[in-house]
């Protein structure tokens, strides 16, 4: 069994957003984020605590323009980040599941830290055409983000609910969860019958 810490920080400059994300995997859920958007600290709050990762995360982007490009740019750095506090991936579960109902709100989230960057996203028409001010494809956009960070599939269906933060926090939630089995070291091995992940 690997007991070695895995933690990685990462920072991305760009004429739009300059960020500043530590993440350490077999942490306690303790977070310090500030990324200028307060319903997206909210979200990766909420993921990492059900992760039980501790998240620190520090983003100053052109919100005069809009949020998009801090929430993409976090999506972003926060996937490649755990991409490298993974390492080898040997030993881990690699793919995992979350089904988290908030209120009248239900939603699934299924991922696979395989190599292979993809998003599935479906029932978005449950979301209000707005949250916090921001369209609501801006979160389908952190976590495609995410996934291409995190070279990892992942998959976020809305099963039901009528209120656009609470689908949101379901969704948050669910992924901490799915991160948090897949992330766990089960094996000794690469969990692949090609014997490597990519």
């Amino acid at each position: 069994m690997n007991t070695a810490i895995r933690r990685a920080c990462r920072t991305r400059t760009s004429a739009e957003t300059d960020i500043r994300l530590a993440l350490t995997l077999d942490g306690q859920g303790k977070t310090a984020v500030k990324t200028g958007f307060g319903l997206l600290d909210h979200m990766l709050t909420l993921t990492a605590f059900w992760a039980e990762m501790d998240l620190e995360v520090q983003c100053t982007g052109d919100l005069h323009v809009d949020a998009h490009h801090s929430v993409e740019d976090v999506g972003l750095t926060l996937g490649a980040t755990l991409l490298e506090a993974l390492g080898d991936r040997k030993g881990i579960a690699r793919v995992g599941y979350g089904r988290v109902p908030m209120d009248e709100a239900l939603s699934e989230v299924t991922l696979d830290l395989s190599g292979r960057p993809w998003l599935e996203w479906h029932g978005e028409d449950l979301l209000p055409p707005l949250l916090a001010g921001e369209e609501k494809d801006l979160w389908r956009e952190f976590y495609k983000a995410f996934a291409i960070g995190a070279r990892c599939n992942l998959h976020v269906e809305f099963r039901y609910g009528k209120n656009g933060h609470h689908l949101l926090e379901s969704v948050a939630k669910g992924l901490g969860l799915a991160l948090a089995q897949a992330v766990r070291h089960t094996c000794i091995g690469i969990r692949s019958t090609k014997g490597g992940l990519d």
